[in-house]
Formats: structure tokens, sequence, C-alpha cells
């Protein structure tokens, strides 16, 4: 197990020097997620087989990585003061416009303990909670004319960000991102209707499963619409059973339903707006006070990107999450955050992102492992370095 172990890892460091075909990197969500979805606007399919990638590594200086329910307080940039490697990631991928094909993603870094579905403990393969591996996506696919069905594992649906880090135009995920799946298994199939609107449905094993560990499966519909070339709109949801302790495989059970609303505008080739907002909720859920009961949550994020030059950009994000009964976070808390990332790329396929955010609970919410100190505040920064291949 071992020699495949480090077979990945070799892989990982030859292939980004091998010279491959271009237009690729942004093929990566391209059968898994409607065509129309802000986060992911891919190329059309290609006969070709195609192997891209990228390598994602940051400095991170986070001065509370804890919520005082015990539970992380940032999804991927947890380091309180140190370099991590947040991804290293291969995709193979044959899409054809017709017939069978298929893709495979491969990530190595510490994001994959984040990524990988309960039932599957990535840090033990490399006893270390640094370096671990996961496929966030793994699935075959068949394609006849504007009808695609998946069957595998793939990511979400939901939400503006992805766990891709090249799809991203901020370094740290947002709130919304830290309160939603960020992988299925199962089978999906989409429909594209016309060049402005597809559909797309499914039922798989529900918010980042390996497997089923309820009695009723998820179901996932999503509808997209590109109004005009300034405006679209992508409205998602997911319904099914979960437990009541997420990622457990025992306790009672619980419908969990998320409805999920992403709109971007396109206000000049420069400067683009986005803004999501998610409602969920949960008829039987585990609550910090020990009692089970319905819970339910909802967060809005509003982004404003600008590119300055071929070579620079920024985007500040502001969000709001209100945790009603504390289901999501471990405390009943409206939290707040506001992010500025600006970025530079001093050569075609490389970025560098310079980041600053800060967060506000209602609570006093945000605390270090093992610590008494507890504050209303929290602040990081951090300069992430991103390079793409393929």
């Amino acid at each position: 197990m071992r020699k495949i172990h480090v077979f990945f890892i070799l892989a990982s460091l030859l292939i980004p020097t091998v010279t491959i075909a271009e237009g690729t990197s942004s093929a990566i969500l391209a059968s898994a997620i409607p065509a129309t979805h802000p986060a992911s606007l891919p190329s059309p399919p290609s006969s070709d087989f195609k192997v891209s990638g990228y390598v994602d590594g940051s400095y991170n200086y986070l001065a509370k990585n804890y919520f005082t329910s015990g539970s992380f307080d940032r999804v991927f940039d947890l380091v309180p003061n140190g370099l991590t490697l947040q991804q290293s990631a291969i995709v193979l991928a044959y899409q054809p416009k017709e017939g069978f094909g298929g893709l495979l993603n491969f990530i190595m870094g510490r994001d994959a303990n984040g990524t990988a579905p309960y039932g599957f403990i990535p840090a033990s393969e490399f006893d270390s909670q640094t370096l671990a591996i996961d496929f966030p996506q793994a699935f075959l696919q068949y394609t006849k004319g504007s009808f695609t069905v998946l069957g595998g594992r793939f990511l979400t649906l939901i939400g503006n960000e992805q766990v891709d880090p090249t799809q991203d135009t901020n370094f740290s995920r947002s709130v919304l991102f830290y309160s939603t799946p960020d992988t299925h298994t199962g089978i999906r199939g989409i429909y594209t209707l016309n060049d402005k609107v597809s559909f797309t449905a499914g039922i798989n094993d529900g918010w980042d499963n390996i497997r089923d560990w309820s009695r009723r499966k998820t179901i996932e519909m999503s509808v997209s619409y590109n109004v005009n070339p300034l405006f679209s709109l992508v409205l998602s949801a997911l319904n099914g059973q979960e437990r009541a302790t997420p990622r457990t495989d025992f306790g009672p059970l619980g419908m969990r339903t998320l409805i999920d609303l992403v709109a971007t505008v396109h206000a000049t080739d420069k400067l683009s707006f986005v803004a999501n907002y998610d409602y969920g909720w949960q008829t039987k859920a585990s609550l910090p006070n020990g009692s089970y009961s319905r819970a339910q949550w909802q967060g809005l994020a509003g982004y404003m990107n600008y590119q300055f030059s071929e070579k620079w950009q920024s985007s500040l994000r502001a969000e709001i999450f209100q945790d009603t009964n504390g289901f999501r976070t471990g405390v009943r808390q409206n939290w707040r955050a506001a992010t500025l990332t600006v970025g530079y790329s001093p050569i075609k396929n490389a970025e560098i992102h310079a980041e600053i955010r800060h967060d506000l609970s209602n609570k006093s919410a945000f605390t270090q492992l093992n610590s008494t100190n507890t504050s209303h505040h929290n602040q990081s920064c951090a300069l992430e370095a991103l390079y793409k291949f393929g």
C-alpha cells in the first residue's frame, strides 16, 4: 500500500513537467456540474484524453481556529501559523461529445482531510494530519445528444465556491461553504435544453458519505438559466435522510433539506458581482443542549470581483450566517465575515494571492484548542501560491 502512495506522490511532482494539450484545466468540472454553474464554465467536451491539475500551497496565520463547541471555524485554512500544502491535484478525463467517458480527480495534501467522505479516513494512510489523499471526483459518464448521465462520486451542485481552488476568487472558503457538502456518491443526470437553460437531477448517498448511512437516499435537483451574457441564475436543492449528528453511522435520523441560489452579474468585462443564498433545515438534529429537535440555518454571501489587468485582480467577499439552533457550528450564533483577496499572476498559469479576513460572532465563540480564552472576533492573513497545468 505504501508503494502505491509513493507512486502517487512522485506522479504529482513529475506530471506538471509534461507538455500536454491546452484548455483542459477549466474542464475539470465539465460533466459533474451544470454547464452554466457560475463557479465553473467549462469548455465544450472534447474527444481527447486530457491530463490537467494544479499545486496549491500557502502560508496562513489564524488567530483562533476552533469554536467553543470543539469544531473547526474554517474549512481548509486551519493552520494557526505555518506553511501548508493545501492540494496537489491531478485530473484524468475522457469526456467525448457522444458515448462513454469518465473522470478521475486525485488530490493530495491537507485539504484531503476535509474533503474525504465519512467512512474513509485518508489521514490514517500516511499517519499524518497534514498529508492525506482523496478522490473528490471519480465517475463514469454516458452522453447521448443533450443528455449526460454520471455514476460515481462527484462535486456538489450547491454553492458558488468549489473544492478546486482554481475555481475560487478567495483563498479561504466562505461561511456558506463551511455549512454545505463537498461531494456526493450516486447517479446524476444533466439535460441541456439550449445554450441558456440546463436541468440536473440525481439520487445519492447524502452529504459527504462513502455509502448511505440512512434509510432514504438524497435527491438533488438544479436548474441553470443564463438570462443573457450579463446575468445568470442557478437554483439547486438537496433533500434526504441524514443522521441527527453529522458524519456518524448511528443515532436518530431526520430529513435534511437545503435550498441554494446563486446569481451572477457581469457588470463590465472587468467587474462582476455574485450573490449566494442558502436556507436549510433538518427535522431531527443533535443540538448543543443535548436534545434532538428541528434545526434551521441560513446564510448570504456577496462577492465583488475586479480584474485590474491581465496580471492583477481582486475579490471582496462579505457574508453572514445564522445558525439558529447551533446545529451547523455547535454554537447558536450569528456569524459574519469580511474577506479581501488580491491576486497577481507573475507568469502564465501561476497565481499569488494575498488575503486578509475578519470574522465576528454575536457570541464569544472563537478559541484555540485546549484554551480558556474566547472571543467574539477572529482574524487571519494568508499568502497562497497556485500553479495550474494542462
